[in-house]
């Protein structure tokens, strides 16, 4: 990564740090620009009620900096999901899990009234797919998938010595144009095996954060 790059998650991450609001339990997901993120908390992290990660690096970071981590399950809700992208389009769909959490990020969008999510300018495209698409299956299902994935155009590979934090193995696959995001993220899910699906199209980034050489914008659905 760049040093130009690296400025430039570091710009989307601390435009996010407005939304933070003492009380909140925060949502936060996982990889590079989160951790800038987390690494730009500051006294905000001392004014949180807690936080839910969707990975164990960023709970290990969080818990670092004071905050307490809690279950999903001991929440109704969360009112502000914080994370990153692999990429995104205009309708702010994602292509999420580069560092393998795509469930547990699934999850914690979902539970969240707002997410926010931290780009830097490279992520941002056209069209979905020039990122592998990871898919998080169940081990024993992997070849199966894999094949069913093949059906849809698709070039899966086997993230080899990767297992999840939830223990299951990622098909990455390559090749895609993704034009239908809603209806792709659909059809993979419907495929037995699938644990989840790194297309966050059905529940979109509500606000997307993009940091580029010129400075930050803003996108959200309705451009």
């Amino acid at each position: 990564m760049s040093s130009s790059q690296q400025q430039q998650k570091q710009l989307a991450a601390a435009a996010a740090l407005r939304f933070v609001e003492p009380g909140m339990v925060l949502g936060v997901g996982t990889g590079s620009t989160v951790n800038a993120f987390i690494d730009q908390l500051g006294e905000r992290a001392r004014g949180l009620a807690g936080a839910v990660s969707s990975s164990e690096a960023s709970s290990a970071k969080l818990a670092a900096l004071g905050v307490k981590l809690v279950d999903l399950n001991e929440v109704e809700g969360l009112g502000l999901y914080v994370d990153g992208a692999d990429e995104a389009n205009a309708r702010l769909e994602l292509i999420k899990g580069g560092g393998a959490a795509l469930t547990r990020e699934k999850i914690v969008a979902a539970a969240a009234r707002r997410f926010v999510c931290i780009v830097d300018e490279t992520k941002v495209v056209p069209t979905l797919g020039r990122f592998p698409l990871p898919v998080e299956v169940i081990p024993m299902a992997r070849s199966l998938v894999a094949r069913q994935l093949a059906q849809l155009g698709g070039r899966p590979v086997w993230r080899e010595a990767c297992i999840t934090d939830n223990g299951n193995h990622i098909l990455d696959v390559h090749g895609l144009s993704i034009t239908d995001a809603v209806g792709l993220e659909s059809r993979i899910n419907q495929i037995t095996g699938v644990v989840a699906v790194g297309l966050f199209a059905a529940r979109p980034a509500d606000l997307l954060i993009v940091g580029g050489p010129g400075g930050v914008r803003e996108l959200n659905p309705a451009g």
